[in-house]
């Protein structure tokens, strides 16, 4: 080990205005650590959670999601950062511990909207879901409030 406290980054994004925060906090940290970071956009729609099983072309929104993390990769690349791109299915949280575990994570860090009561019951709380499903150190930026989900 070379004594850096994080060496990789997972950061899961979903293609809204929550995304600017927490590459905002990653910038920081990853200069900081010199850390690689490993960009994840998990596509939730019917068509995404159904695409291999059902043999299905990629949808007009896995094909919006890939040209977005991909851009954001490239200018995080430009930024100097060393930088990846994951575009997974399926179930937020289970696709993004996974995909800590795959990548050779060491931090998980992702922007929550800071829902109460009924509404991460509304809203789902894919934060809490990923921390319940990994040993990777889950660091959570609060989105800005009234924030737009996409």
């Amino acid at each position: 080990m070379d004594g850096l406290m994080y060496r990789r980054i997972l950061v899961p994004l979903e293609h809204s205005s929550y995304d600017r925060v927490i590459l905002d906090h990653v910038r920081r940290l990853a200069t900081l650590c010199q850390s690689s970071i490993v960009l994840i956009h998990v596509a939730d729609g019917w068509a995404a959670r159904n695409q291999l099983s059902l043999k299905l072309r990629e949808s007009e929104e896995m094909r919006l999601d890939r040209d977005y993390i991909e851009q954001v990769c490239a200018s995080l690349r430009a930024e100097g950062f060393d930088t990846e791109s994951v575009l997974a299915a399926g179930d937020p949280a289970s696709e993004i511990a996974g995909a800590a575990d795959r990548e050779g994570c060491d931090l998980i860090a992702m922007a929550t909207h800071g829902h109460k009561g009924i509404q991460d019951l509304l809203y789902g709380t894919t934060a809490n879901g990923v921390r319940h499903r990994t040993m990777v150190p889950v660091l959570m930026v609060r989105g800005p409030v009234g924030g737009r989900p996409r």
